[in-house]
């Protein structure tokens, strides 16, 4: 009998969000599924740690899947599940993110791909999973409620899990990150990443005794060059984009020498 390959999934929108459940359900029926997450809301946390205080883990139940509850960052439940639960994943995924994760910009405060980067720096390839949203706000309201429909990215999810496993991670990749638009309209498209995902602003307020204070915000942006992850799901493709650890400007060396090396 051929053993499923396991999965450790996790996400940065909670424990109980209906993306991670909806990406369980995709998975169980090709893998062994152990849901490690973040017990509260954790997005835009990035690849943040906590390493100033203890790290709670408990064992709950959710709709009857079994599921670790971390009560920490995205990447305290991937190095939980490694190291403290002894997972041997044979791949991490992350996700089903509600509200898309693309551009430098996002991807480096995104904890749902925080969390497929911090597996693939304990060495265990990861796949971050992002649904996009057409009403921004929808990023903001409980995960647990029903607002968007995950049939379709559900089975993206299963797709692209199976492709993986059948056909082995991207050598020189460390995370895939995977974005799927909220009316899929055309294939996968193979993407770099954009510059910018928002145009960004601040918004300065008042509150009861005058004092100011102040909301970060701005409008995304309406597209991105041909080829970029904003400009495929613009255009309704799923966009697949190879993510490296390495942060390296490798480009830049030469100039760098003659700035710095005599």
């Amino acid at each position: 009998m051929t053993m499923k390959p396991s999965i450790l999934l996790t996400n940065d929108d909670g424990v109980n969000s209906l993306g991670i459940r909806a990406a369980y359900d995709a998975l169980s029926p090709i893998a062994d599924i152990t849901v490690v997450g973040p017990a509260t809301q954790q997005s835009a946390v990035g690849r943040s740690i906590s390493i100033f205080e203890p790290i709670r883990a408990n064992q709950i139940t959710i709709n009857g899947i079994r599921a670790w509850a971390v009560a920490g960052k995205p990447t305290d439940a991937v190095i939980i599940g490694l190291y403290a639960l002894n997972l041997n994943p044979t791949l991490v995924v992350s996700g089903i993110n509600i509200g898309e994760n693309l551009s430098f910009e996002s991807i480096m405060t995104s904890g749902t791909v925080g969390a497929a980067l911090e597996a693939s720096n304990q060495r265990t390839k990861g796949i971050a999973f992002s649904l996009q949203v057409e009403d921004q706000g929808e990023k903001f309201d409980d995960p647990s409620k029903p607002v968007q429909d995950f049939e379709a990215a559900k089975r993206v999810v299963r797709d692209v899990v199976e492709r993986v496993l059948k056909n082995g991670f991207c050598p020189h990749a460390d995370v895939i990150n995977v974005n799927i638009p909220s009316e899929i309209k055309g294939g996968y498209e193979v993407t770099r990443l954009a510059r910018k995902l928002f145009h960004t602003g601040v918004e300065k307020r008042l509150d009861p005794r005058g004092r100011p204070y102040f909301w970060i915000n701005g409008p995304l942006i309406e597209d991105a060059e041909e080829g970029t992850d904003v400009h495929a799901i613009r255009k309704g493709n799923i966009s697949v984009t190879p993510i490296t650890l390495d942060c390296t400007a490798h480009a830049a060396d030469d100039e760098t020498k003659k700035i710095f090396i005599n």
